[in-house]
């Protein structure tokens, strides 16, 4: 479910993968995007939810919130920053 507060223009379920790869798909989705658009990433527990949001910090975007959905996943709201 989305968050009120932010409107994803893009949703990307990444539950699907393993590290690495979940970062990957999420860069991917992000290059779809435009300039301050904000994606939403349903990601796992454990490495994912530690990794990605670090990962996309790196790159240069923006973590707007990291909602645990308390069933083992979580919602990542990120905006796009620049190319």
């Amino acid at each position: 479910m989305a968050d009120a507060a932010y409107t994803p223009t893009e949703k990307v379920d990444i539950t699907d993968v393993v590290c690495p790869v979940t970062f990957v798909k999420t860069k991917v989705a992000l290059e779809e995007l435009e300039d301050g658009q904000i994606l939403q990433v349903h990601l796992n527990d454990g490495e994912p939810v530690q990794n990605v949001p670090r990962s996309v910090k790196d790159e240069g975007h923006q973590v707007l919130k990291l909602k645990d959905n308390e069933d083992g996943t979580y919602e990542l709201y990120i905006r796009k920053v620049g190319d």
